[in-house]
């Protein structure tokens, strides 16, 4: 059933047409809530419901200790994002709803890679870490754990570059973004 108020459900045949359908238009959906028990339960639970596959979601607070941030990056999918923005705006903890432009937008994500790295093999994942201006945070014998950050297409570029020396554990924040200029995100 669709969040109170919601008249539409969405039928079997649409929520499968939109399962792995890719649009190529990534949205990256800033919504400012009220820092409260429950909120990112009910976001996440309302795109799911509307077929949408979130990519990364990412939640920290703002400026204000009463407030938090919820990132989502997101394919368009077979559904438009304006129907899903409409719901959002009547979840009661949700203030502000923002579907970034790209060429409007700074956004950053964070990744640890543990590389597999002894030997030889250890000059040249250094080699590959300072390239990438990635900070070496972990050397063991056998192994270096190395920080990275930037866009999503640095971050993948810099695992297919380490993955063959042996990529032993990665974990990514996803996407934070903030929009360019003096306008608020």
């Amino acid at each position: 059933m669709g969040e109170p108020g919601t008249k539409e459900l969405l039928s079997l045949e649409e929520l499968d047409a939109a399962v792995g359908v890719r649009t190529g238009r990534k949205h990256i959906v800033s919504i400012l809530v009220e820092n409260k028990p429950g909120v990112l339960t009910r976001i996440a639970g309302l795109f799911a419901r509307r077929g949408f596959n979130i990519d990364t979601l990412a939640v920290g607070p703002t400026e204000d200790e009463r407030l938090s941030r919820v990132t989502l990056t997101l394919d368009g999918a077979v559904h438009p994002i304006d129907q899903v923005t409409k719901q959002l705006h009547k979840l009661v903890n949700v203030l502000k709803i923002r579907d970034l432009e790209p060429e409007d937008t700074l956004a950053r994500e964070l990744a640890l890679f543990k590389v597999s790295a002894d030997g030889p093999a250890r000059a040249e994942v250094m080699q590959i870490c300072e390239i990438f201006r990635a900070k070496v945070v972990d050397v063991t014998r056998r192994s270096i754990v190395a920080e990275i950050t930037g866009t999503c297409d640095k971050i993948e570029a810099f695992e297919q570059l380490v993955r063959p020396f042996g990529l032993i554990e990665m974990a990514r924040t996803g996407e934070i973004a903030i929009s360019r200029g003096r306008a608020e995100t």
